[in-house]
Order: C-alpha cells, then sequence, then structure tokens
C-alpha cells in the first residue's frame, strides 16, 4: 500500500527541499534572449524617448496661438522651418510661428502640441492656416514619457518575449543576463518498452513518456537530456540514475513507480539519496514519487501517459520555473461543465477537456478515458481538477480550465 500524501502537502514538500532561483545565469547577447529568464532585474539608464516628438504628420505649435480658432475662422501662423528626422530642429518657435513636423520627429523649442495636417491649410506664401484648436500636450510624446532613469522597466523573473526584447532594445541594451535553462535528465523503465520507431511485439509497446516529457519540457525552457529505455533490472537503474544526478538538474524516471515487486525506482532513490514521499491522493498519478538526491529532485512519474503529462504539468514544471526564479503567469479559462462528471475516489481528480463554444458561452466537454489512453490527451484542448472532497460536479457547473 502507498501512503498518500494530498497535492498541497506534496507542494508544500517541494517548496521546503528546494530553494527557489537555483539556476545559474549567463549573459546573452539580445537577439538570443527570447523565450529565457531575466535573472536580475532591468533598470533605465536614460530617458525613452530622449526628445518630446510628434505623433501625428502636422505642424508644431503653441497652444495658446490657436485657441478659438475654426473652419470659419483659421489661426494664420507663420512657418519658421521644416523638422527633418532624425536631426534636431534648427529653429524654434515665436508668437504666431508654427514649424512642419513628421510623426517622430523632435518638437521645436517652444512648442507643445501639434496640429494633424488634416486641420491645416497652407496657403502658399508661408502662411498656415490651423482649422482646429489644439490644447498643450496634444499629439506629442514627452521626454521620458515611457522610461525615465532608474525605473525598474523589467522584474527578474520575466520570461521575455518579443515586447520585451522590444523594451531593451529600445533601453539600448545589447545583451541581458538571464538564467540558464535547467537541464532535465528523462529515464524510461521497463521491459515492456520499444522505441517509438520500432514496431511493437507481443506483451510490447512503444515509449511514449520520453517524446512526451521531452516535449514538455521544451515548451517550457528546460533542455531534455534522454538516457534511454532502461530494462527492469536494479543495478542498472542505479547506475543511470547516479550518472543522471551527476548530469543535470532534475531527473524524471518514466514508469517504475507502482508498489509491485519489479518496480525498483523508490528503493534506488531511498538508497543513494532521501525518498520524500510515494503516493499522492490524486487520479490519475498516484503512484508518483519524489526524492532527493545530491540535493537534486528526483521523480519518479507513472508510465501511463496521461498520468506523467498531468504530474509533470501540476508538480514539475512550477518546481523548474520557481528553480528559475521565473515568474509563471497563470492562464486560466471559466467554462461551463457540459455534463456531469462524478468523482470522490478518496483522491483528487484531473480530467482533460474539450473548449467548444455554444451561443458565445465557453464550454467544456470532458474526456472520458484510461490514464494509459494517449489520444486522452491528443484530444484535450486543457484540464480541470476537481478536489478529493468533492463528490462531483452537475452539468453547468463553472470550472477553470488550465491547458495543458
Amino acid at each position: 500500500m502507498l501512503e498518500v500524501l494530498r497535492p498541497e502537502e506534496v507542494a508544500d514538500i517541494l517548496r521546503t527541499e528546494f530553494a527557489a532561483g537555483t539556476a545559474g545565469c549567463e549573459e546573452v547577447p539580445l537577439p538570443e534572449a527570447l523565450g529565457r529568464v531575466l535573472a536580475e532585474p532591468v533598470l533605465a539608464e536614460e530617458y525613452v524617448p530622449d526628445f518630446d516628438r510628434s505623433t501625428v504628420d502636422g505642424y508644431a505649435v503653441r497652444a495658446k496661438d490657436t485657441f478659438g480658432c475654426s473652419d470659419a475662422l483659421p489661426a494664420l501662423l507663420q512657418g519658421a522651418g521644416k523638422v527633418l528626422m532624425g536631426e534636431a530642429p534648427g529653429f524654434s518657435l515665436k508668437e504666431g510661428e508654427c514649424g512642419e513636423i513628421p510623426t517622430g520627429g523632435e518638437l521645436p523649442e517652444n512648442a507643445d502640441s501639434v496640429v494633424m495636417v488634416e486641420y491645416t491649410e497652407n496657403y502658399g506664401d508661408g502662411t498656415i492656416g490651423i482649422l482646429k484648436s489644439a490644447a498643450p500636450g496634444m499629439n506629442v510624446i514627452y521626454r521620458g514619457d515611457d522610461v525615465k532613469p532608474g525605473q525598474e522597466v523589467l522584474s527578474a523573473g520575466t520570461v521575455l518575449g518579443a515586447c520585451e526584447i522590444g523594451s531593451l532594445a529600445a533601453m539600448g541594451k545589447g545583451s541581458v543576463c538571464v538564467r540558464k535553462p535547467l537541464r532535465v535528465g528523462i529515464l524510461s523503465t521497463g521491459d515492456e518498452l520499444v522505441p517509438p520507431e520500432e514496431k511493437p511485439g507481443p506483451g510490447q509497446i512503444r515509449d511514449v513518456n520520453s517524446l512526451l516529457l521531452d516535449a514538455m519540457l521544451r515548451e517550457n525552457g528546460a533542455v531534455p537530456v534522454s538516457f534511454g529505455i532502461l530494462r527492469d533490472q536494479e543495478e542498472v537503474l542505479e547506475k543511470t540514475l547516479r550518472e543522471a544526478v551527476r548530469a543535470c538538474d532534475v531527473v524524471l524516471v518514466s514508469g517504475g513507480s507502482s508498489a509491485g515487486e519489479k518496480d525498483a525506482t523508490s528503493r534506488v532513490i531511498g538508497r543513494i539519496g532521501r525518498l520524500l514521499m510515494h503516493g499522492i491522493a490524486i487520479k490519475p498519478g498516484k503512484p508518483t514519487i519524489l526524492g532527493k538526491v545530491e540535493g537534486k529532485p528526483v521523480f519518479g512519474l507513472p508510465g501511463h501517459p496521461a498520468a506523467a503529462c498531468f504530474i509533470t504539468r501540476l508538480f514539475v514544471i512550477p518546481l523548474l520555473f520557481r528553480m528559475q526564479g521565473r515568474h509563471e503567469k497563470p492562464r486560466v479559462m471559466e467554462a461551463r461543465l457540459s455534463e456531469s462528471v462524478g468523482a470522490n475516489h478518496g483522491r483528487a481528480q484531473v480530467m482533460g477537456v474539450r473548449l467548444k463554444e455554444r451561443e458565445g458561452e465557453l464550454y467544456a466537454l470532458p474526456i472520458r478515458g484510461k490514464s494509459g489512453l494517449i489520444t486522452s490527451l491528443a484530444e484535450s484542448d486543457g484540464y480541470f481538477m476537481i478536489d478529493r472532497d468533492c463528490e462531483g460536479l452537475p452539468e453547468g457547473a463553472r470550472i477553470r480550465v488550465r491547458p495543458l
């Protein structure tokens, strides 16, 4: 019998045993930083933009020179010059003057607003008619409106996407300090396993979990390291596990987590390290193992693909994010159950769902299948969890769906 822990108790063990922000750091060129985790906050060292600039094509003016004007009674201003892109204005505005300016151009001295060219008339003699009055600051971005020196622009733990890369470029950053990707070892165990490209013989199955876990890790910024398929021999598992722990930051052992005679994962972890728990009150994924070897987390995952996937999503990925100091932005969608779902197995229950929109509302269609069926994953848009003390949910109940 497995002495199971509640999911929240497992999460507490992970927080207690493994420190946050332990992944190393490295400086990388900005073009290589996409998808990486920022290791330290980025503070602005200059104003962005560094000058007052126009947001439209038109005429830079002193707003008070345009007050009260209209189509019928335009304000008549004298053109003082033309602003060129990439150059400082070679003139300033005096009372009753304006300057032609393009979008992004620097405002000449004394200008405080810009009138769009659509609301102006050029009379050809140097006189410009302003047909719409301007307010101070209209169509203008002021120096430092975006960023001021000393301002924190990006916090440590931010995952750098295209917008963040653009912000760093705007601040003149050619490189950035990021967390090193975590190396995660994958060991598949079982006499029945064959590589995915081979046709299984009698009693054999393809090794699905190694590639499933590889893809999940890559999707979340980790570097998977495969140690191949291991036969059910305890000495081979111990030798390979020691090797994986030396080479990696985290190790995942797929299969060999049940309480059967040949399931040696827990025995090996306990012998070369410390067994932290064996069994979670969750369906699927009850026989999950967690250990600590040379200070590093070692998971024993169920052999069934859906169970391995859900346990990785619920426990392994959050641990990897925590070790990198990465801020995870929870992606949750609210939906209504399309049908009732029973539960209360003494365990929390995780179930995949398909999402469909009906009359402007999102519905979740439960995917009923056994944990060993890979089709239940392929069909799922996300998953939801029913608490262990809940006997089920009725049709129409609102649930929170997380993408896989």
